[in-house]
């Protein structure tokens, strides 16, 4: 993905051989330069079946079951979608949706109808994904991530029937640093994990645009992304919890815990203000 993310640079660093058209822009011209922000709803899509993964052994896998002494399914109680309000999988608080908000750059060049440009843009996303798991202690464990910031870089083809209004498809890489944090009910394990992490992935979508004079230009814009998030681990240690705890039956220094859904998904729809030189 880093590497769609380069093609995409290049694209957007070969307009700068167009420059002397922008000196040429008129009102019904989409060709030159712009900077502009953003701002919108994020929505995730429903996770139902969500659920946490084991890796016992620690060989990576995250394929294992969790068993108690007597051979029980340790999280027979099941799991959430969502963070947990109590030790019983009921009433989960529901993911987070928010608002998002994002500065942008890109290029465009106009050849009769049809308009080709590159944009790049940084922002935040206010939203948070949790999955919750309820072992039989009883005791519950909550695998929380959100957007710390998030970038993409995206090319986009549109098509203008009067040279005023452009209607456009685009599609890129995205960037997302995730937060990630855990929580847990149960105080006789340890609880480690790696942090925050880098998600890369895709983002595709549409929109329309406006022109409101020649140098200003307004629009509508959706847009899906979709983020590989797969590297946050937690590991459940010895703490004070005796050897014939359900952590530590098949390795004495415990076991991995990874969430089952390792896509950071989510719906986007802004509106657009952008400045065009």
């Amino acid at each position: 993905m880093r590497t769609q993310f380069l093609a995409t640079a290049a694209v957007l660093a070969a307009g700068c051989s167009f420059v002397p058209a922008m000196a040429q822009s008129t009102e019904d011209s989409w060709t030159g330069f712009y900077v502009g922000g953003s701002v919108g709803a994020t929505v995730q899509p429903n996770d139902q079946g969500s659920s946490i993964l084991f890796d016992t052994n620690q060989d990576g896998d995250f394929n294992n079951v969790v068993n108690t002494s007597g051979g029980a399914n340790a999280f027979s109680p099941g799991f959430c979608n969502g963070a947990a309000t109590s030790t019983a999988p009921t009433a989960c608080r529901n993911d987070k949706d928010g608002i998002e908000y994002f500065g942008h750059v890109g290029f465009d060049k106009q050849m009769g109808n049809f308009v080709l440009g590159a944009v790049g843009e940084f922002g935040k996303n206010d939203i948070r994904d949790s999955v919750s798991g309820f072992s039989t202690t009883p005791a519950s464990y909550t695998l929380t991530r959100s957007l710390k910031y998030s970038a993409g870089l995206r090319l986009r083809a549109g098509y203008t029937p009067n040279g005023k209004t452009l209607f456009y498809a685009t599609g890129g890489g995205a960037y997302g640093k995730v937060r990630n944090s855990f929580s847990t009910t149960n105080t006789a394990n340890s609880f480690t994990d790696n942090g925050n992490s880098d998600a890369w992935g895709w983002t595709a979508g549409g929109g329309v645009d406006q022109k409101i004079g020649s140098n200003f230009s307004i629009g509508l814009q959706y847009l899906y992304t979709n983020l590989n998030n797969d590297d946050y681990v937690v590991r459940a240690g010895p703490g004070t919890a005796p050897p014939t705890n359900p952590f530590l039956l098949v390795n004495s220094s415990g076991t991995d815990m990874q969430r089952s859904d390792d896509k950071f998904r989510y719906h986007s729809i802004r509106a657009t203000a952008s400045f065009r030189f």
